[in-house]
């Protein structure tokens, strides 16, 4: 029985980067690495409706620098700067570290597997069709310039007794062959009369500028 793994995870150095920068010693590891994930989801729980893509954070001593991608700037940025001055100051005071926020925007969000899965994972929320929601999604990222995408939304759906899967793939997603760039995400959909959807998103997308140095 074959083992499941994440796309990305196994592209590092090949198309992907890490989205972590820091150092820490081993006994001071586990310290950092909680203080990162806390500072991630800081993050998530504020600038998720503007349309987050993923975050790079780059520690070096007490100064920490932070890049967030999303779709929407203004929505995050908020009126004259101030949803971000108050996220920063917030991270500021969370991590005890001199915050420098940057937000960049997502030049196209309809192939970010984050962004399509978190629409869908909210649209189920909605009581929207998932398969509407699917199909609509994989018109958007074809049309947008994706090689291919694969969709898999998991969980009683359309309210029945059993959970099953609801799978739609257009284009190739080569997932096996490490130098294609899968771009991959997972979301969770709670609602209150069927339970907990989970909602998988693979992308295959065009080289990016680290696997073309590589090459």
């Amino acid at each position: 029985m074959g083992n499941k793994i994440v796309p990305t995870s196994v592209r590092l150095g090949v198309n992907k980067t890490w989205e972590s920068v820091w150092f820490a010693k081993k006994k001071d590891f586990g310290k950092a690495l909680m203080s990162d994930i806390m500072v991630r989801k800081e993050i998530e729980k504020v600038l998720n409706p503007a349309g987050l893509d993923h975050i790079n954070l780059y520690k070096s001593g007490t100064k920490l620098d932070i890049e967030v991608f999303v779709a929407r700037p203004g929505v995050a940025i908020g009126r004259g700067g101030s949803g971000i001055d108050d996220l920063q100051k917030h991270l500021k005071k969370l991590t005890k570290c001199e915050v420098d926020l940057r937000i960049k925007e997502v030049k196209k969000p309809d192939i970010s597997a984050r962004i399509i899965a978190r629409s869908i994972a909210d649209g189920i929320e909605r009581r929207q069709p998932s398969k509407l929601l699917i199909a609509a999604a994989k018109e958007k990222a074809m049309l947008s310039g994706a090689k291919g995408i694969k969709i898999l939304v998991s969980g009683r759906i359309n309210n029945a007794s059993q959970a099953r899967s609801q799978k739609d793939v257009a284009g190739p997603v080569p997932a096996q062959t490490l130098k294609a760039n899968i771009d991959y995400a997972e979301e969770t959909a709670a609602t209150s009369d069927a339970g907990l959807f989970g909602v998988k998103v693979w992308v295959y997308k065009e080289a990016d500028k680290l696997e073309e140095s590589n090459n």
